[in-house]
């Protein structure tokens, strides 16, 4: 090898040595500022963020107090209303320690083993099987709060609802009576339960004579397939007998017939006053009490009295009267009854009351007469 080529390679390792080095020195250097930069004090505020920890919150399944059996053993909280095909079972159930049921009132008449109700540990069981359409209606229960001694409606857990057992030959609930007589009174509403065992069912409201359908016009009557037809307003037009008949996939089927006795009922019982010809009266003179009443027209009042001498048989002699009056411009009517006692003796001295009663109730009034003796001759 020349000297010259020797030489050069010399050079060159000589040369990759210190490079190295320096590159070694470099990295050092560079390792100890950013040592350096992690230790030294910052103004910088860095924003650390939360660990925010996933939490699952289980709701709680939104099941009331009632639940209904369905198939395979599945239970789940029933509707407002349910239809079931009469002759298939209703099993109900209601959790709680203590439950009271409400249904239909024609189950407690059956005695054919149909129905039942058994009481558990944590719940209560209710259960119709072979049913029929008169089993139709609202099936209810509710917890009750128990002690030693009573038991306390809770009015906060209760379950309710209205089965419709659908039979195709009975579009109506059966009724026990072919005719049902019902008021029609004019201080409440007017039902005519024609209940039908399918909520699909079209049905109408019939007068029996003349015969002619009632329209519903959804003020003065209205219809809900639970309650029947409801008579908001007590009209005389609506007296009579009436009927509802119903339709479904061809067949038309009539309810009961319904005699509706209008009645104008009183809003409240009568007010009544009581006045006296005279508190205090001599021996042997005659005198009278009047009870009144000012109530509404064509209400009818009765008055019975009561009086000191009334247990010794002292005869009684009574006027009764009635005539239209005008208070405040508006028309009413003055019943009155008064009460004749002839030669006041000593036995009349005392308590005079007056019932005044109708058909809401009664009201008592009463007042003092006092019978003062003769005057003797000479006596001024």
């Amino acid at each position: 090898m020349r000297l010259g080529s020797v030489f050069l390679l010399v050079c060159l390792s000589v040369f990759l040595l210190e490079f190295v080095d320096c590159q070694d020195v470099t990295a050092a250097k560079s390792k100890k500022r950013n040592a350096d930069k992690k230790g030294r004090p910052t103004n910088k505020r860095h924003k650390s963020k939360p660990k925010v920890k996933k939490v699952t919150v289980k709701k709680p399944a939104r099941f009331g107090i009632m639940t209904q059996l369905l198939e395979r053993g599945r239970f789940q909280k029933p509707s407002d209303s349910l239809v079931i095909p009469a002759g298939e079972t209703l099993v109900l159930r209601c959790r709680g320690d203590h439950i009271s049921w409400t249904y239909p009132s024609y189950l407690d008449e059956e005695n054919d083993g149909r129905f039942s109700i058994s009481h558990q540990e944590r719940f209560s069981q209710l259960t119709v099987v072979n049913s029929t359409g008169a089993d139709t209606g609202e099936y209810s229960c509710w917890a009750l709060d128990c002690d030693s001694e009573t038991c306390r409606k809770v009015d906060s857990k209760t379950g309710s609802t209205y089965v419709f057992f659908s039979d195709p030959r009975e579009l109506f609930v059966p009724a026990n009576d072919y005719y049902e007589a019902i008021q029609l009174r004019t201080d409440r509403p007017t039902r005519l339960p024609c209940q039908v065992t399918n909520p699909l069912a079209k049905v109408s409201l019939h007068r029996e004579f003349p015969p002619e359908v009632i329209p519903v016009d959804g003020r003065l009557i209205t219809f809900d397939v639970k309650k029947g037809f409801i008579i908001h307003k007590a009209l005389p037009l609506f007296g009579g007998t009436l009927y509802c008949v119903a339709s479904y996939q061809g067949l038309m089927q009539s309810s009961t017939k319904y005699l509706l006795i209008f009645i104008n009922y009183p809003s409240a019982p009568p007010s009544a006053t009581i006045t006296a010809s005279s508190r205090s009266v001599l021996a042997g003179a005659n005198f009278n009490l009047t009870c009144t009443v000012v109530g509404e027209t064509n209400i009818e009042v009765d008055f019975t009295w009561e009086f000191p001498g009334q247990q010794l048989g002292r005869p009684t002699y009574t006027v009764e009267s009635q005539h239209p009056v005008f208070p405040g411009g508006k028309i009413a009517r003055s019943s009155q009854s008064i009460l004749l006692v002839d030669e006041a003796r000593p036995v009349d001295d005392g308590l005079y009351t007056c019932t005044a009663q109708n058909l809401q109730g009664s009201t008592t009034v009463s007042t003092q007469v006092k019978v003062l003796p003769q005057r003797g001759p000479g006596q001024a």
